[in-house]
This record gives C-alpha cells, sequence and structure tokens, in this order.
C-alpha cells in the first residue's frame, strides 16, 4: 500500500512535467557567437569567417538544454553547392552546446543547415537559417536543400522589419505538405526572457505559453503566412509525418530588424515641440540680456518638458 501511495504523486509530478514541457517546443537555436544576437550578425562581408553556435532549448523563455551532436551540419552557397562543416563541442550557459565556422569567399545568400535527431523530445529537425554576404546580390535565399522536409520562404528572410507580413511554402519529398501545424516563436535573450515570462505568466495563466509559441496551419497547397510583429531572431517550424518513431520538422531562422527609419512623431506633437523650443529660445535671449534668472530656469523646465513628451510619444509608437 505504502508503494501504491508514492507511485501516484510520482506519476502525477511526471505527467505534469511532460505536459509542461510540450507546451513550449523546443528548438534548435543557431546563434552567431553570442547568446545575445543582432539581426546584422547574419549579414557578413566578402573573405569573413565566422563562427555559429548549435543551442537546444526553448527559445522564448531561454531556457537551454544539452544539444545533442547534429547528425550533419553543411552549408549552401548561393548556387547550391555545397559544404559540410564539423561541429565542435563546446559549453554555453552550462551546456552542452555545438560550433561551426565557416569563410565565405562570393557575395549572395548562404544556407547554413542542421540535421538533428532528438530522441527525447521525438524529432527529426531539418533547420537552416540565412547568411547574406555582401552587396546587392539577393540569390540564394529561397533555394531548397533537398532534404525530406523543407520550408521555402516567399518572402526573402532578411533586411525585413517588424510588422512584416511573412509568407512560406512546406514541402515533404518536393511535394506541398498542406494542412500542418507552423509553430512561431521568438528568441529572447536571458535578461529579457525571464522578464517576458513573467508577465505572461501573471497575466495568461493557466496557459501563458499560448503566447510563447503561435500557431497557423498551412492550406491545401503547403503555404501559410504569418506577421513577424516584432524585432529579433524568430523560428517558424513545419511539422511532417514521423519516421522511425520520430516526427520531422522543418524550421526557418528569420532575423526581423526594428523599424526602419524610425517612427516619426505626430505632426501635432512635433508641432508643439517646435512651438516650446522657440519659447526657450525667446528666454534664453531675455536671460543672456540681463533678465531674471527664473526665466533661464523656466526655460530649463520646458526643455525637460519638450524632452519627456518626445520620449512619450516614441514609446507610444513603439508600443503600436
Amino acid at each position: 500500500m505504502q508503494r501504491t501511495g508514492l507511485t501516484i504523486p510520482i506519476l502525477l509530478v511526471a505527467l505534469l512535467t511532460t505536459n509542461l514541457v510540450a507546451a513550449s517546443p523546443h528548438f534548435l537555436m543557431i546563434l552567431p557567437g553570442t547568446t545575445e544576437p543582432k539581426t546584422s550578425d547574419y549579414i557578413v562581408e566578402e573573405g569573413e569567417k565566422k563562427t555559429f553556435w548549435l543551442l537546444w532549448g526553448h527559445p522564448y523563455e531561454h531556457v537551454l538544454f544539452d544539444c545533442p551532436k547534429p547528425e550533419r551540419v553543411w552549408i549552401l552557397n548561393p548556387e547550391g553547392g555545397a559544404k559540410e562543416l564539423t561541429p565542435q563541442p563546446i559549453r554555453v550557459e552550462g551546456v552542452q552546446a555545438w560550433q561551426v565556422s565557416h569563410t565565405f569567399t562570393k557575395p549572395g545568400d548562404y544556407l547554413l543547415c542542421v540535421e538533428l535527431r532528438e530522441e527525447d523530445h521525438g524529432v527529426w529537425d531539418y533547420v537552416k537559417t540565412v547568411i547574406h554576404c555582401d552587396g546587392e546580390v539577393w540569390e540564394g535565399w529561397n533555394q531548397q536543400t533537398g532534404e525530406k522536409i523543407d520550408l521555402i520562404p516567399y518572402v526573402r528572410p532578411y533586411g525585413i522589419e517588424e510588422g512584416f507580413n511573412f509568407s512560406g511554402k512546406a514541402l515533404y519529398e518536393g511535394k506541398p505538405l498542406g494542412n500542418t501545424v507552423v509553430e512561431v516563436e521568438k528568441y529572447h535573450p536571458k535578461n529579457v526572457a525571464e522578464t517576458v515570462v513573467r508577465e505572461a505568466e501573471k497575466r495568461f495563466h493557466p496557459d501563458p505559453a499560448q503566447m510563447y509559441t503561435r500557431v497557423v496551419t498551412t492550406n491545401e497547397t503547403g503555404e501559410f503566412s504569418f506577421t513577424l510583429d516584432e524585432s529579433g531572431i524568430w523560428y517558424i517550424a513545419a511539422y511532417g509525418p514521423e519516421e522511425e518513431g520520430l516526427e520531422t520538422r522543418a524550421v526557418l531562422q528569420v532575423a526581423v530588424t526594428e523599424s526602419f527609419p524610425a517612427p516619426r512623431l505626430s505632426t501635432e506633437l512635433e508641432n508643439r515641440i517646435s512651438r516650446l523650443e522657440d519659447s526657450i529660445k525667446t528666454l534664453e535671449t531675455m536671460g543672456a540680456k540681463g533678465f531674471s534668472p527664473g526665466l533661464v530656469y523656466l526655460a530649463v523646465v520646458l526643455s525637460l518638458i519638450a524632452i519627456v513628451l518626445g520620449f512619450a510619444a516614441f514609446a507610444a509608437l513603439k508600443r503600436r
């Protein structure tokens, strides 16, 4: 009887843990030698050697786990020529990770591709990210990898701003992968993730993971679309059928820049700030001519008001 009493709580804990893990999927992250990547890190100059880290975990929450050794890592040049890369073991934030390096010898778009079998989570992943080399040679970003499952972007996955509608097509064995699930998740550095997750847990209890992983489906021809509404690194994953007991998955990593150029203040606020600036100049002139120091202090206060209004307006635009 004592064994039964112990077994039930253990089983409940196991089930709860499994559900929590399943609620937020694992992804292979291809990061440019840092856990605080910028979108510009995926743009290189001709002749530049670049190192990338391969990490395994939850991008949104920035929870990392030991990464199994990839089955294969390779890079496709803009013409489709493949070069095998040898991953080297490293430790990142206390967990097992891998790194690869490559020298980019010609302008154009390269695909860094990884095949990963993860038995514990039942997935067989084919992950890729685009590295753009040098100037205006935008060729190779939408080429197929030739693997069993692939995700082909319709939108060039770099040089795009937050708020862009991203679309593409999922393929399995070269044929459209219709009516399948596509998961979309954003990467957060550790310090940002802690704040975002804490807020999500408060606002979206008991299911905060609905905000971590967004879900769309492909249509009958394998096409999908989704608005990438924030800047940063995004993961888009299309699920295929099982093979050898593992669910196949095509994952595309996309770098989204901040809005460019920065949003302008509304015309009304700009006019108000302009009038305040004119008033400040007038008061400064009066102060220089020997008027009361109080006027100078007033000018300083008005300056601060103008600055606060500017920041408030910019923040309001960023929240849209």
